[in-house]
């Protein structure tokens, strides 16, 4: 395959198709039930065939301007005013005046949030926004982006949730936002949401709840009888929630819907301007140009489903959490970093239990795809599984091979990074990173980013090396090694 997009007289649609077909087979499956992250199938027959075909009609349609198409319009507020609705507000609620806005996902969902919270403020010239430690990495990317402090509120050790004692003394007069997840991404629990939006109301300030991961699907647990905490618009002091649709709402990425208790709470996150000879430029968004495709195929997808289907795959998914969970408290030497609240089952290793990164690697031989988790503050390094409606078929052969995988990883041992490398990852300081010691890094931890395998099968090294470092090194060696994998196809003229 030439390397190059660009030919030099056009390719066939067919040997293109060829082309993204067998790049498409390097990657994990989407579907089937063995990939806990990254992707959300709820194994509807027909489901990707409806979606596809509607975000083919609407792909050329664009969102910058409602008045030349008001088709997406009508979608966005549509979807707008089901999640509204999911999460207690709407008409005869006590959030009757919620308000949206469609993005592209979560991250753009939170920044827009901060910026919002930020712009209400101008009189402040140094804004915060406080945060549980357990908070989506895109508030951090939300305050590099927007010069907003970020002050971190540690979580506990035992609950995995921030103490609203402790968020609520972090809040100063120069704080714009609190912020608290439901459920975190991590661990799957969710924040006491109401002690924490009573403190921030209480101060005069506003309160998101990051419901992007799991927050479609909590109202339907609750629904099944699950005990799920006050979290929505039904809380007293919640002046906006974030929820991604093309996760537990099952939508083709990337759609994510930012609400707001009201109009005055959305207006300064809007966009305008006017002093310039072209078209006046308003947006809610950070993109001015954007498909309707992923909105209309957000929209044919919760058409289609319903809220009965909904409830469907919700009790699906809280079945197969419960099978995950029961066959992890089944191998000695794993235990549950908290009880399964959500949709998300997260363990680590008991005492004399597996490396966990090798035990990783383990399932990924055996066709089971899960997410690492780096050591944190005191918090033990940990296994992630993103669980969806799609897993409930295959519960009963996870396991067996967990089973099998620690027994492996037990017979492996654990991962033993060279003396020199161990004092690299302990000692260095991210400025004193040169080229060279990244090469030589990445060369000797398999990180070539060439071939058809930019990165080994087994990533154990990788992440013992990168559990071992600061969050600060970790970063930038992060920083140089992806920098490594992502480097123009030049290709040919054919």
């Amino acid at each position: 395959m030439a390397g190059g997009a660009l030919s030099a007289s056009g390719v066939a649609a067919d040997v293109v198709l060829a082309e993204i077909r067998e790049l498409r087979a390097l990657d994990r499956p989407t579907h089937g039930g063995r990939l806990f992250a990254y992707v959300y199938d709820p194994a509807v027959p027909g489901l990707d065939d409806l979606a596809a075909a509607a975000h083919r009609e609407s792909a050329h349609v664009n969102g910058l301007d409602p008045t030349a198409f008001p088709s997406l319009l009508a979608m966005e507020n549509a979807l707008v005013g089901a999640a509204g609705r999911v999460l207690g507000g709407g008409p005869g609620t006590t959030a009757p005046d919620v308000v949206g806005s469609v993005t592209s996902g979560g991250t753009e969902s939170l920044i827009l949030a901060v910026k919002a919270a930020r712009d209400a403020h101008p009189e402040l010239a140094a804004p915060r926004i406080v945060v549980p430690a357990s908070a989506h990495a895109a508030f951090a990317k939300a305050a590099h982006y927007l010069r907003v402090a970020l002050d971190v509120v540690p979580v506990s050790p035992d609950t995995l949730r921030p103490d609203p004692a402790a968020m609520a003394a972090a809040i100063g007069p120069e704080t714009v936002l609190v912020a608290c997840s439901a459920p975190s991404y991590a661990h799957g629990v969710v924040d006491p949401v109401a002690e924490i939006a009573a403190a921030a109301a209480a101060a005069g300030v506003r309160c998101h709840v990051d419901a992007c991961f799991g927050g479609w699907t909590l109202p339907y647990l609750r629904r099944l009888g699950a005990p799920v905490p006050p979290f929505d618009f039904a809380v007293p002091g919640v002046t906006s929630i974030s929820v991604d649709l093309h996760k537990y709402a099952y939508a083709p990425k990337g759609v994510s819907v930012l609400l707001h208790r009201d109009a005055a709470g959305r207006a300064p996150q809007y966009f305008a301007y006017a002093d310039w000879p072209g078209y006046t430029m308003i947006n809610p968004g950070i993109a001015s140009t954007r498909s309707g495709g992923p909105i209309a195929a957000a929209y044919a997808t919760l058409r289609h489903l319903g809220d009965a289907g909904y409830l469907a795959l919700a009790e699906r998914t809280r079945d197969a959490v419960a099978g995950l969970a029961e066959a992890v408290r089944r191998v000695d030497g794993l235990r549950l970093m908290a009880e399964p609240e959500s949709t998300v089952v997260c363990f680590t290793a008991a005492e004399g239990g597996p490396d966990l990164f090798v035990l990783v690697d383990e399932l990924t031989a055996r066709g089971w795809h899960t997410q690492p988790q780096l050591s944190y503050a005191g918090l033990p390094a940990s296994v992630h599984l993103t669980v969806t409606a799609a897993v409930a078929p295959r519960v009963a052969e996870f396991g067996p091979d967990l089973a099998d995988a620690v027994a492996a990883a037990h017979a492996a041992g654990p991962v033993a990074l060279p003396a020199e490398l161990m004092a690299l990852a302990t000692s260095l300081t991210p400025d004193a990173l040169t080229p060279e010691l990244v090469a030589g890094l990445a060369a000797g931890l398999g990180l070539t980013g060439a071939g058809d395998a930019p990165t080994p099968e087994r990533m154990a090294v990788v992440n013992t090396l990168l559990d071992a470092a600061p969050p600060a090194l970790r970063e930038r060696l992060l920083v140089e090694f992806v920098g490594l994998l992502q480097r123009p196809a030049w290709g040919s003229d054919g």
